[in-house]
């Protein structure tokens, strides 16, 4: 510490003296006058006492020997009544702590202290531990005056215990005697309470707090800086230390030097400057062992996936071999009961089976089609083909998109059959649509052919195109394999149809090549197998303008094809009802026949009559429906059991009257004649819940009729 000048006349009472001595007076001590100078653990006071006494003073402190400094020097009292004006006192002060005693009346000065306090070492006392305890006190005006007045106190221990009364006894006695002895017992007891309490505070002040472990220099338990010499700097092993510090460390144990905390091997050139204005490590443990069992529970979800995928492929694959079998039983069983009917039946009774049918459909003429809702699908027009979603309970409808500029081309629109609503319009191509059609597998999956030369599937569930195939021509139409849900197909404008694996996204992987001419294919269906004696195979039917083709289907990858005997021209639509083998044929009006017709064949399969020759499929007409005059657009019809089970119902629009014909297939009759605003173009049965519809579109609007 730095030494204290204090230039002050300050009268000394010898310590040791009887009670009630004489004190020496103030000027007579000609000793008091230099500077005396007391060790306080390295650093010193120098207290300088001017001379302010005549001449005569100097003779009697001659004969006058001042007794021995006490082991501290304090100064506790301001000057007493009656003796000369204390000069100014000149200090030179460093900072320390305040200290406000117990015996003090009244709050220490919130300014600069009027004194300064040490605790020094004495020469009869142990020096402190190292470092010095720096008090300053400061007393009011009152206290002084009180104090002066005072009488003497009784002799004090020197080091009387922290806490204790220091409170003096007062006797009568001379006024410059008790105001002597009471300033001197005074300091000695506030000098003891302030070392003791020094002390305590020094060892509090040296020991580092919890809080601040993360900011001090393990070597000197100082806080390290972001500047200078006490600068952060680190070890390899990556231990923090203030800069001078792990300096000096190195060089007083080199050439073996080590680190302080982990005893690592360490050198000068391993000290490493942190630029780092506050360091905080955070304790990330618990965060790395959870990361470390997230991955190792995502890697055994991704596990689990991947199982769960491969069985669900073993569960479909068992699935569809068990509805083949299934299948090919009801087949064999219906077989069996239609071979057993044709032995054993006769005229007679092929007589009252037709007049039961005429019955029959005599009684469900009380039912029929009562119109339900209609819904605007395209403020601007242009749509074109229909179909129905059994797995989300809504029909699709095509049409242009709605909002050209952000969403060019052309998509489908969802109308929900559960609240008669459109809901969302989904973009697919981005020429007009001529082609929608599902599969039996209820994946929600549409299958859709436009005139932008390609053919895609949509996912419903997410609206999102999941494969698109490039057929090279514009695509007319478009349908799924029954049979096989693997394989689609799409007929083009060359009259040829393309063979699609959907495991195979890259190209066709057949392509069925016309027999005649190259209109475009206008209409695909395929037949199912069924154990049926008339026409058991499966395979595919395509209708052009020019007439129509039965490919049937020998295996997998072979297919023969069959010319069916139609018109040669007029024909713009083939559909079949695949439960009683019959297809619907729809002709242009023309000049040899002037109306719209449309006509129920029954398909046919000659058997083999020799070995060199091949079985043919065929087509015979079983009924006649005339409609209006009027076909410009190439509308698509529907042939569909009845929703009574009792027969067979056909429906064709009529541009003429704008309407739905629907007529009965045993008696061709006409049942209902449903009106619309607008040619219709499409015509879609379907049931929900129970219930039947049928669903007619014309060129903005959906009409929805139910079966009551």
């Amino acid at each position: 510490m730095e030494a204290m000048e204090v230039d002050s006349p300050v009268e000394l009472q010898g310590i040791g003296q009887p009670e009630g001595g004489v004190a020496a007076p103030a000027g007579d001590a000609e000793n008091a006058n230099a500077a005396l100078v007391m060790s306080d653990s390295g650093s010193s006071t120098e207290v300088d006492d001017d001379d302010d006494d005549d001449g005569s003073a100097e003779g009697q402190a001659a004969a006058y020997t001042p007794p021995r400094l006490p082991a501290t020097w304090a100064f506790s009292q301001r000057a007493v009544g009656g003796a000369t004006s204390t000069p100014p006192i000149r200090r030179r002060v460093r900072q320390g702590l305040r200290v406000h005693y117990p015996s003090q009346t009244a709050a220490p000065s919130r300014g600069f202290p009027d004194f300064l306090l040490r605790a020094p070492a004495a020469s009869t006392a142990e020096p402190e531990s190292g470092s010095a305890t720096e008090i300053s006190e400061s007393e009011d005006e009152a206290e002084g005056e009180e104090e002066s007045t005072a009488a003497a106190a009784e002799p004090i221990d020197p080091v009387p215990p922290a806490g204790s009364d220091l409170s003096a006894t007062v006797q009568p006695a001379q006024p410059q005697e008790a105001a002597t002895t009471n300033s001197s017992g005074t300091a000695e007891a506030e000098r003891a309470e302030a070392q003791v309490q020094g002390v305590q505070v020094s060892s509090a002040v040296l020991s580092p707090s919890d809080e601040n472990e993360g900011d001090t220099c393990t070597i000197c338990f100082e806080a390290w800086t972001t500047a200078g010499e006490h600068r952060l700097a680190a070890l390899r092993c990556g231990h923090l230390f203030g800069y001078t510090c792990i300096q000096r460390w190195l060089k007083a144990q080199s050439p073996s030097a080590k680190c302080p905390q982990c005893n690592k091997k360490a050198k000068r050139s391993d000290i490493v400057l942190l630029y780092a204005p506050k360091l905080r490590a955070l304790d990330n443990t618990e965060q790395e062992s959870l990361k470390k069992s997230l991955e190792q529970e995502q890697s055994l979800r991704r596990k689990a996936e991947l199982e769960s995928a491969q069985y669900k492929i073993k569960l479909q694959v068992v699935t569809n071999k068990y509805g083949q079998a299934q299948q090919e039983l009801q087949e064999l069983r219906a077989l069996i009961t239609e071979t057993s009917r044709n032995l054993f039946s006769s005229t007679s009774s092929s007589s009252s089976h037709v007049l039961s049918l005429s019955q029959r459909a005599d009684g469900s003429r009380s039912a029929q089609y009562s119109f339900s809702k209609a819904v605007l699908v395209s403020q601007a027009g242009g749509c074109r083909v229909l179909s129905y979603c059994e797995p989300l309970s809504c029909l699709l409808a095509s049409q242009p998109s709605p909002h050209t500029t952000l969403v060019p081309g052309c998509g489908v629109k969802k109308v929900s059959v559960v609240n008669m609503r459109a809901s969302q319009y989904v973009p697919i191509h981005s020429k007009q649509i001529r082609g929608l059609s599902f599969n039996r597998q209820n994946d929600s999956l549409l299958l859709s052919a436009a005139l932008d030369n390609t053919i895609k599937l949509t996912s419903l569930l997410t609206n999102t195109v999941v494969q698109t195939y490039n057929a090279g021509k514009p695509v007319w139409s478009c349908c799924w394999c029954l049979d096989n849900s693997n394989y689609i197909y799409a007929g083009l404008s060359n009259g040829s149809v393309l063979i699609y694996d959907t495991r195979d996204t890259s190209t066709h992987v057949q392509e069925l090549v016309p027999l005649r001419s190259r209109c475009p294919v206008a209409s695909l269906c395929y037949v199912p197998r069924a154990a049926s004696s008339s026409f058991p195979c499966g395979g595919l039917l395509a209708g052009s303008l020019e007439g129509g083709c039965f490919w049937e289907q020998v295996n997998e990858a072979t297919y023969r094809p069959h010319v069916l005997p139609l018109e040669t021209s007029g024909c713009t639509d083939i559909q079949v009802e695949t439960e009683s083998r019959h297809c619907l044929v729809t002709y242009r009006p023309g000049r040899s026949n002037p109306s719209l017709r449309c006509v129920l064949m029954a398909l046919t399969r000659t058997p083999q009559q020799e070995s060199s020759e091949l079985p043919s499929c065929s087509c015979e007409p079983v009924q006649t429906f005339n409609a209006g005059s009027s076909c410009k657009l190439l509308t698509k019809n529907a042939v569909f059991r009845s929703p009574d089970g009792g027969g067979t119902l056909v429906c064709a629009g009529d541009e003429a009257s704008n309407s739905t014909m629907v007529w009965d297939a045993s008696s061709g009759g006409l049942r209902q004649k449903l009106p619309a605003d607008l040619p219709v173009l499409d015509i879609s049965p379907f049931s929900v819940n129970g219930e039947h519809f049928l669903a007619s579109l014309t060129e903005k609007m959906l009409k929805l009729y139910k079966w009551e």
